[in-house]
């Protein structure tokens, strides 16, 4: 999460910090849905990995610091499921409702406990799986399926189409899997190397699909185009002053207000609908993200 040194926030609390990094990253969610289908996932991910490809290269410089790394196969596997957790995200924001699609990618802390829990020995056990129950029942009342209006008799119910609902939950598994990776890479990598290595996947990753179906932007699709690597760039900003200030689950934590915001330009310029059940689903989700981000308990020495 690249930035720019020089750039200070120290007039603003951490909290605040992050309350403008999720409004920012609602933004950038808020364009991409603009776009409203007319230019391809591939062709938005290709965009903006330009231009995060382009400030991560001047922050590199700035820093003096080598872009390559030492653990290049770990940095090259972290843009590749960094970029296709991408994929996934701006595939579900084009086919769900904004907030809709913003919960299924708040999944992604429950994953990452429970993927740390496994591929990096942490303690969890019930925690975790309490977390992943709730997330899960969150997803359905946010999902609604077809199954599940027939088994509540509820006709009011409006179900999401099942494969956009399997890309948006599949995003918040790859990005967890992007997170433990940097976890490993963190120890020995520098911050900005790491996320350097992002949008430098993702540049080839999506040039194929790109020329194999090309879409010239109008001038307001240049506009919600450049807005995405824009507001995705300062998000990043601000999301890196506010991890440097405060413990990491009270900044995730946090950062769920993005959901917030994603209802709001959902109400106010989509003409979106959120009705009661998708509200208790995104409540269970949150409360699957603060258990997850909870760090368990030490044992109290004997005397």
């Amino acid at each position: 999460m690249a930035t720019d040194q020089s750039i200070s926030f120290s007039k603003k609390s951490p909290a605040q910090v992050m309350v403008a990094s999720a409004f920012s990253f609602s933004l950038m969610s808020l364009c991409v849905k603009q776009l409203g289908g007319r230019i391809p996932v591939a062709e938005v991910v290709f965009i903006r990995a330009l231009i995060s490809l382009g400030l991560s290269w001047w922050v590199i410089q700035r820093q003096g610091v080598s872009p390559w790394g030492h653990r290049r196969p770990m940095l090259v596997w972290r843009g590749v499921v960094g970029t296709l957790a991408l994929f996934c995200f701006y595939g579900a924001i084009s086919q769900l409702p904004l907030a809709a699609a913003t919960v299924l990618q708040y999944l992604y802390p429950t994953f990452t406990a429970a993927l740390a829990w496994g591929a990096l020995g942490e303690r969890a056990g019930k925690r975790i799986l309490l977390a992943m129950a709730l997330g899960w029942l969150g997803v359905l009342l946010v999902a609604q399926p077809d199954w599940l209006a027939q088994l509540t008799g509820d006709s009011a119910m409006d179900p999401l189409p099942a494969l956009a609902v399997t890309i948006g939950i599949t995003g918040a598994l790859l990005t967890a899997l992007a997170y433990v990776t940097v976890r490993h890479l963190a120890t020995d990598e520098h911050r900005s190397v790491i996320i350097f290595y992002f949008p430098l996947m993702s540049v080839p990753m999506a040039l194929p699909f790109v020329l194999a179906n090309p879409v010239w932007p109008n001038a307001v699709d240049w506009a919600w185009l450049i807005g995405v690597g824009l507001f995705t760039q300062l998000g990043q900003i601000f999301l890196t002053q506010g991890l440097a200030s405060m413990p990491a689950a009270r900044a995730t934590a946090i950062n769920y207000v993005q959901v917030v915001f994603a209802a709001l330009w959902g109400l106010l310029f989509l003409g979106e609908s959120i009705n009661e059940l998708m509200v208790m689903g995104a409540v269970l989700v949150l409360g699957a993200t603060l258990i997850s981000i909870k760090p368990p308990r030490t044992p109290q020495p004997l005397h």
